[in-house]
């Protein structure tokens, strides 16, 4: 059954997730624990979530359980985000009731998110002519050969091209629903979701959708320790061979264990913890860039916009002013991220 934001105040972000016979269950649950739950450890309005589908009743993948009750497909008229799940047989075109809702959820503007194999749907719909998007590594071949004018990036877990958002397989959809909640409500919510789900709280999209090496016989110690380690000195300069040096590991030796248990490298997981810290800064309310670029480690003002810009599509003041929930800078007196109180300057945008 549909649930809905039962908060007071303005209109929520309207999310609706449409179900298909065959649909992935985990797909299902992943976008109804993120955007249906409600969350009264978060003080603001959170999302209001419905399903809709073709038909009363809607078998779940291998029949292991029937929907009924769902709204039908009209519910996705005043969708803000429509989530398409996965195709069962991509061999198989969707329905034509279908398609005709995502085509008409994209000419008014509407947010399309697809998780693995719900790609083909939007392709079919033709949403994602001359743009990028990604799709389950099973079927990157099919999917090129059938739509050969998307944009494919065969290897990552999740695209963000704006209005157009595709995760390329199950566990990719936790992953680009927390970069969405990342997006609407900044890091520090995402961050509390995350916990909540203990998943981890940001893989970049760009990390690759498996590893194609064995796990050792013997499995490494976890990195559980060096990661705390690194977490707490980021404002620091360092660099992987500070890491291998920490771990008392060789350079070599370290990226194939972040291979491993990550699925990413040193230095990009090292990005990502200092823009993710650099984003709680700003959404703290710290006025000035060259404060929280070293705080965060980021270096320079400059790296830090250019970071920013890239990972939200936003400047840093932009940013800041979209998520902070501090009072404005003359109200309250800042402490400097990494040092004692300093006056307070302009930024320099």
């Amino acid at each position: 059954m549909p649930q809905q934001s039962s908060q007071p105040g303005g209109d929520a972000h309207r999310v609706v997730m449409l179900v298909d016979d065959g649909s992935n269950p985990f797909e299902l649950g992943v976008a109804t624990e993120l955007f249906g739950l409600r969350r009264p450890e978060i003080d603001r309005r959170w999302y209001d979530f419905t399903l809709c589908a073709a038909a009363p009743d809607t078998v779940m993948h291998a029949g292991l359980f029937t929907l009924t009750g769902v709204p039908g497909l009209h519910a996705a008229e005043g969708a803000d985000t429509l989530v398409v799940p996965n195709r069962p047989d991509p061999h198989i075109p969707p329905a034509p009731a279908v398609v005709d809702v995502v085509q008409r959820a994209a000419a008014r503007g509407a947010r399309l998110v697809s998780f693995c194999t719900g790609t083909f749907t939007l392709a079919a719909a033709g949403v994602l002519d001359g743009r990028r998007a990604t799709t389950h590594w099973r079927w990157t071949e099919l999917f090129a050969a059938r739509h050969p004018r998307v944009l494919l990036h065969p290897d990552v877990l999740f695209v963000d091209d704006g209005d157009v958002l595709t995760a390329a397989g199950s566990a990719a959809a936790l992953d680009l629903g927390l970069h969405l909640i990342r997006r609407d409500h900044g890091a520090e919510i995402a961050n509390t979701v995350s916990r909540r789900l203990v998943f981890a709280a940001h893989r970049d999209g760009g990390q690759r959708q498996f590893i194609p090496q064995p796990l050792p016989a013997v499995p490494d110690t976890s990195l559980a320790p060096l990661l705390d380690w690194a977490r707490g000195r980021l404002h620091q300069p360092l660099s992987v061979t500070d890491l291998a040096t920490h771990a008392a590991v060789s350079p070599a030796t370290l990226h194939r264990r972040f291979h491993t248990e990550l699925g990413t490298t040193p230095l990009a997981w090292l990005t990502s913890q200092r823009i993710n810290l650099a984003c709680r800064l700003l959404e703290a309310g710290e006025p000035r860039l060259d404060t929280v670029a070293r705080a965060s480690g980021l270096g320079t003002s400059a790296n830090l916009r250019t970071q920013i810009r890239r990972h939200t599509g936003l400047t840093p003041s932009a940013y800041r002013g979209r998520f902070t929930t501090t009072p404005p800078p003359h109200q309250r007196q800042r402490t400097a991220g990494i040092g004692a109180p300093e006056p307070i300057e302009a930024e320099q945008v």
